[in-house]
């Protein structure tokens, strides 16, 4: 049984989903679109938890753009060392801190996001979805491309560019901006990479999955 390639109305099925976790805040725990650029850039190939960890101390010292961009590479070590690639990082927070020199001057359109250094479509999607702008994507990282060919919206790739673009295919905009974050959400809590709870999943009754697992 292959969802993807019939015709579906995701939207009326996926709506209880999309109703659990709207407006729910991502995990990353940030106060404003400055550190959610930096915990975002910071989070890439690691978890949200160890960025959590980190980030008071880095923004007690880098409060905002103006401060980065006055720094150095160097200078960032001691408060992200315990992050993946964190040399990488420590150059792309710096110079997208020259590039913008000032909060106020974060984009929100994701072309501009994605110009900086260390932010992709996954990361420029997280931030336009947190700070309310319309969608011009939909969120995909590793719970969204684990979970989207479980459900049957998509082709079971691992490419995020591919996944998302096959759910911006199939889904209609109006859901955009928040059904990323609600995949994500399921993947985090019931739609687990190992014994999935799919006897708690709230679209269990659409989903792919069960059909695989018989």
């Amino acid at each position: 049984m292959n969802l993807f390639n019939e015709t579906n109305n995701w939207k009326e099925k996926l709506t209880p989903l999309i109703n659990q976790y709207k407006g729910k805040k991502h995990p990353l725990n940030y106060q404003s679109p400055y550190q959610l650029l930096v915990m975002v850039m910071l989070s890439a190939q690691d978890s949200d938890a160890n960025i959590n960890k980190i980030a008071p101390e880095l923004f007690l010292y880098f409060p905002n753009i103006e401060a980065l961009a006055d720094s150095n590479p160097e200078s960032l070590y001691p408060f992200i060392s315990k992050v993946k690639n964190f040399g990488n990082k420590a150059n792309w927070l710096i110079e997208t801190a020259k590039t913008i020199k000032e909060n106020k001057n974060i984009p929100i359109d994701i072309d501009n996001l994605i110009a900086l250094k260390g932010i992709g479509r996954k990361s420029a999607n997280v931030i336009l979805r947190e700070t309310s702008q319309k969608a011009q994507g939909i969120i995909t990282d590793l719970h969204v491309i684990r979970v989207a060919p479980r459900i049957g919206l998509t082709d079971d790739s691992k490419d995020g560019i591919k996944i998302e673009k096959q759910l911006m295919k199939v889904l209609p905009t109006e859901i955009w901006n928040e059904i990323g974050m609600a995949i994500s959400f399921l993947g985090r809590e019931t739609c687990r990479p190992t014994n999935p709870k799919c006897n708690q999943c709230i679209i269990q009754k659409d989903c792919q999955y069960p059909f695989k697992t018989l």
